[in-house]
């Protein structure tokens, strides 16, 4: 039996806002932007420098309205973050949570789009939209994995919902009746393969992630992106790719992780691998920490670095 996803009003949703040494203007446009489709508005705050908390106060949309500046203290890593959103929305009455990067816009309507998209489908962990990121020439597809290879579903007339693997964390709805029964985010992990590993274990507990199409939101991944064979490649620093190398291996050593997945990811990360050591700046400080990350990985170690 699956957790119910039942029609709920948008007044329910709490949006669970991660922010690091946030921009405060680019914050202001998701804010206002945020404020009309949700019940509340949680900004967990990784020990930016910025007073998050009095830049909130003044924001004429948080006025009589139940939004909340939560600060960590210092950076804890975005699953920490996230669960101390989510335990807010708990103790508040959610019935679903949204999880937002501090670089999100979602587009009029979205939330509403999401729920509608998880109420049609009892066995729904989670519903996220197409985003799109200016700097790239189209939306990224969709993602799953069918066998041994990698299927990129894209969004076309008369296909408004796409079963997935899993989904980019910002954006993503999640029923609170899903986290209690697939757990919340895996937070040694710290930053990197979170949304992956929480999106298959809800798989493995029977639970399947949708990306719906007709829900939009404009999302910034990574750094500037490198134009590699005519294509736009995103790229993060040598710490995130440590992480990213890391994590991956962490969760291959999962027995629940369909070994099928392991292999066509796995591959997916030697080439990876291999693009950010020869041909991202500064190669080699790209490739010692991947490499560090791979021989934490392969020993179990998890945490910050």
């Amino acid at each position: 039996m699956h957790p119910s996803s039942q029609a709920t009003d948008v007044q329910m949703v709490v949006a669970i806002v991660v922010t690091y040494e946030p921009d405060l203007e680019a914050l202001r446009r998701q804010f206002e932007a945020l404020v009309p489709q949700v019940a509340a508005v949680a900004i967990v705050d990784n020990g930016s420098r910025e007073d998050v908390a009095g830049w909130l106060a003044q924001q004429p949309s948080a006025v009589g309205a139940r939004h909340a500046v939560l600060p960590l203290g210092a950076n804890r890593g975005i699953a920490a973050a996230q669960n101390a959103g989510i335990a807010w929305a708990r103790t508040h009455g959610a019935s679903h949570v949204l999880l937002m990067d501090q670089d999100s816009v979602p587009a009029p309507g979205m939330v509403a789009v999401l729920l509608a998209t998880a109420a049609s489908r009892p066995d729904a962990a989670a519903v996220g939209p197409r985003y799109l990121d200016s700097r790239q020439d189209n939306p990224p597809p969709f993602i799953r994995v069918e066998g041994l290879r990698l299927h990129r579903h894209a969004c076309v007339p008369g296909r408004p919902v796409v079963p997935v693997d899993y989904l980019i964390a910002s954006g993503c709805l999640i029923p609170m009746a899903v986290l209690d029964a697939a757990g919340t985010m895996r937070e040694d992990l710290f930053i990197d393969y979170v949304d992956i590993e929480w999106g298959l274990r809800a798989k493995a507990a029977g639970l399947q992630s949708y990306g719906a199409c007709e829900a939009a939101m404009a999302h910034t991944l990574g750094e500037a992106p490198l134009r590699f064979a005519g294509r736009a490649i995103p790229v993060h620093s040598p710490l995130r790719h440590y992480y990213h190398v890391r994590n991956a291996v962490l969760i291959y050593r999962e027995p629940w992780v369909p070994l099928n997945w392991k292999l066509v990811d796995g591959w997916r990360l030697l080439l990876k691998f291999g693009f950010y050591s020869l041909i991202t700046p500064p190669r080699r400080q790209h490739f010692s920490i991947m490499l560090r990350g791979l021989w934490h990985g392969l020993r179990g170690r998890a945490g910050t670095l």
